[in-house]
């Protein structure tokens, strides 16, 4: 590779130019579709359905959708307009080697859910096994399924990938199923689904019970909110479009209205199974509405999904950082064993029992970098990037030995004083990230370390897609000319 092997300009980090993007607003939302049709969403809804009416449950988990999706269309903006990725961005506020810490969070999270969605589809693999032989033992077929997908993403077999395309819709069938059922279950049994609670709440416990489900479905998806660039820099825009709003309409129709409603839908599958059985188990809630050779190809179906969302969401993504941040001494299939270890160690089959708690934690860390992100691209730069330095190892976001303290300063005050208050925690990490670093990059950190497109402002200079720049062809004439020298 160029620039002696330069790792910054690795081929799949460079800046995707116009012509490369492919992806428009029907098609988003084909995607968001089937990433939003996950079945640990089910422990949102037992969790809040034991506080609140399902009414408001579906009234929470659609503002906190919609919130975290705002937030994910201002980050995206990133990719749009300059055709970036996540981690290649996170080099202006954290430098090009603190980029690797926030990242390492990142990757950590996936492979949790790795480990969360391969529980889901050992239970039913063990349901099925247990209809046709009588056999019972989920955790030997929790190993043996993790061991079956690692080596499949580790041999790069594509095969499974095909059935992503009908694992979404078979979920949304499957769920469907399950919410007639189930009602219906919860009918017979004197519980109106749409007046029944649990443990009733009024006052202040209703309020922060209330929050307590939309922060969860805030920390739910805030590693994509974060991780948005990395797949908005293939969605269409017009180039030379200065309207913020016409430039991310495949965004804000995809974040702001596809995904809340598919979210929302499978939380209040998730409350109405616990109505019916006492559990959001959703394969427990699946054996609950169906028997025999039903219930046998619906669980084979969840497996199926499960085995194509993990290896695309997860593992993929997971072992990428891994390899990424341990370069050459850590090949993708060496990356792909770390991510399925993690998802084993953190005790999925636990796990599911204390989601709400965990994604109130996670989301006021990963929220914090949201706001990190959106006060340097916003309100320090102004949307301008000196993208060339970006790929450069000695160029203005090396800092300190690769580090931007502003940046990790701002994530650890941020992500602790979210965590203080965790009934708000995603709000709290995003306006206390933000704050934080606008003052510590502003009044400190950027005077210590100049930065070319604060020096000189210009448009012409560091905008992307606003002004018709291919960030693409920059970026290689650069790396041409000095692997010419």
């Amino acid at each position: 590779m160029a620039n002696g092997g330069d790792y910054l300009k690795s081929p799949d980090l460079l800046p995707v130019t116009h012509q490369k993007r492919i992806v428009g607003t029907f098609g988003f939302a084909v995607i968001w579709v089937g990433m939003a049709i996950v079945l640990a969403a089910f422990a949102i809804g037992g969790s809040a359905i034991m506080s609140l009416s399902l009414p408001m449950v579906i009234l929470a988990t659609l503002a906190g959708s919609v919130l975290i999706g705002v937030f994910m269309t201002l980050i995206g903006d990133i990719g749009v307009e300059h055709g970036l990725s996540f981690p290649v961005y996170m080099r202006a506020p954290f430098g090009t080697i603190g980029t690797h810490v926030p990242s390492l969070v990142r990757g950590v999270t996936a492979a949790c859910w790795f480990g969360l969605n391969t529980y889901f589809g050992a239970m039913a693999i063990n349901g099925i096994l247990n209809l046709l032989f009588d056999f019972n033992n989920w955790y030997l077929c929790f190993l043996v399924f993790a061991a079956l997908q690692l080596f499949n993403t580790a041999l790069g077999i594509k095969s499974i990938e095909r059935f992503a395309d009908f694992a979404a819709p078979v979920i949304i069938l499957i769920s469907c199923w399950m919410y007639i059922t189930l009602a219906d279950q919860a009918t017979v049994q004197g519980k109106d689904v749409w007046a029944w609670v649990e443990s009733p709440t009024t006052g202040i416990a209703a309020f922060t019970a209330f929050m307590v489900v939309m922060m969860a479905n805030m920390g739910f998806w805030a590693t994509l909110a974060a991780d948005m660039p990395t797949l908005s820099r293939f969605f269409k825009a017009p180039k030379n479009e200065r309207n913020w709003f016409k430039r991310n309409k495949t965004q804000l129709v995809g974040s702001l209205i596809v995904m809340p409603l598919t979210n929302t839908f499978i939380v209040t599958i998730g409350a109405v199974a616990y109505m019916a059985t006492a559990s959001a188990d959703p394969i427990n809630a699946l054996m609950n509405s169906a028997s025999g050779i039903v219930l046998g190809v619906l669980l084979l179906m969840i497996v199926l999904a499960q085995w194509s969302t993990n290896t695309s969401a997860n593992v993929i993504p997971a072992a990428t950082i891994f390899s990424n941040i341990g370069g050459p001494k850590v090949p993708f299939w060496a990356a792909v064993i770390i991510a399925g270890i993690i998802g084993v160690v953190a005790q999925p089959w636990n796990l599911f029992d204390v989601l709400v708690n965990v994604l109130l934690i996670i989301g006021g860390i990963l929220t914090a970098i949201v706001g990190i992100l959106f006060a340097d691209y916003y309100l320090i730069r102004k949307r301008r990037v000196n993208v060339k330095d970006l790929y450069e190892l000695d160029g203005q976001y090396k800092y300190m030995r690769g580090f931007n303290l502003a940046g990790l300063f701002a994530w650890v005050i941020g992500g602790a004083i979210a965590n203080m208050y965790p009934t708000y925690s995603s709000l709290v990490g995003f306006f206390v990230g933000a704050i934080v670093y606008y003052v510590l990059a502003k009044y400190w950190w950027f005077k210590k370390y100049p930065q070319a497109e604060l020096d000189n402002p210009s448009d012409a200079e560091y905008l992307g897609l606003t002004v018709g720049h291919d960030w693409d062809d920059i970026v290689m004439q650069e790396i041409d000319g000095k692997g010419s020298n």
